[in-house]
């Protein structure tokens, strides 16, 4: 999303919908963020709304940015919020909605451990959802790009796993080197899709270039992904028990390093 946020001109307004926690950090924006939810989540939120996302009290037309991270999947009416989306945009507004694939390994995992983790919209096709987005909100598409996954929710230093994961590591940080790294080298042997979680997409009057390869380095402690060019040009890649490695930007957490275009190329 930060392809729409760091290009904002000083005044813009951003609705962070469905926000969870916050879904980015807008301390030191010059832009005015309002997030969105039906529940108040357990971190205070400078500009708090509770409402539903189908009956958004905004006028229309007043939002410069939307972003959708991960909601969409949980909003009983998605028509209805797509809707009004579209209202509440300006006509030079854009869209950003990420939600997961629920064909994937990952999705069906995390639905299975949290007992459907409160997913109502099991989306599986990424072509079948952005026509309906555009259809629905009048916003002309403008790129998609696949994510990846880390299985930052299986983190046993930030979320409580169950018993029945022992088998697989527990959720400690080498279990989950572990499994990424070799989902990852899975597929591109194999052509499977076994590191694959969900897509971003991007709608609307976007002034940006998306070079939409999918970004495999995934911290598996704050779930943020980071593209390879940026990791090798800004040198955070270094060697750690002799293999690559990288400190995520964000949250300080030691991953192990993986070659974005040599893990997607054909």
């Amino acid at each position: 999303m930060n392809e729409l946020l760091r290009n904002l001109l000083p005044g813009a307004t951003v609705l962070d919908l469905g926000c969870g926690a916050g879904s980015f950090d807008s301390t030191a924006s010059q832009f005015t963020t309002v997030r969105l939810d039906l529940e108040p989540g357990s971190a205070r939120l400078a500009n708090f709304v509770r409402a539903d996302a189908a009956r958004l009290p905004f006028r229309a037309g007043c939002f410069d940015v939307v972003v959708s991270n991960h909601s969409l999947e949980h909003v009983e009416n998605l028509t209805g919020a797509l809707e009004e989306i579209g209202r509440i945009l300006k006509p030079a507004g854009s869209l950003y909605v990420a939600v997961p694939d629920a064909t994937t390994i990952t999705d069906r995992l995390y639905r299975w451990l949290a007992h459907g983790g409160g997913h109502v919209n099991p989306f599986s096709s990424a072509p079948e959802l952005t026509l309906k987005i555009e259809r629905t909100t009048g916003l002309k598409h403008a790129a998609t790009r696949t994510l990846c996954t880390s299985f930052s929710f299986l983190n046993r230093r930030s979320h409580r796993v169950p018993k029945r994961l022992l088998l697989f590591g527990g959720g400690t940080p080498t279990s989950l080197h572990f499994w990424n790294y070799l989902f990852r080298m899975l597929d591109r042997l194999l052509g499977t899709r076994l590191s694959i979680y969900g897509w971003a997409f991007y709608f609307g009057n976007i002034d940006a270039t998306f070079e939409c390869v999918a970004w495999t380095n995934v911290c598996i402690f704050c779930g943020a992904g980071h593209p390879s060019d940026c990791l090798l040009r800004e040198r955070r890649v270094v060697k750690h028990r002799l293999i690559p490695a990288y400190r995520c930007p964000g949250c300080r957490t030691m991953n192990l390093f993986t070659n974005d275009r040599r893990l997607t190329s054909p």
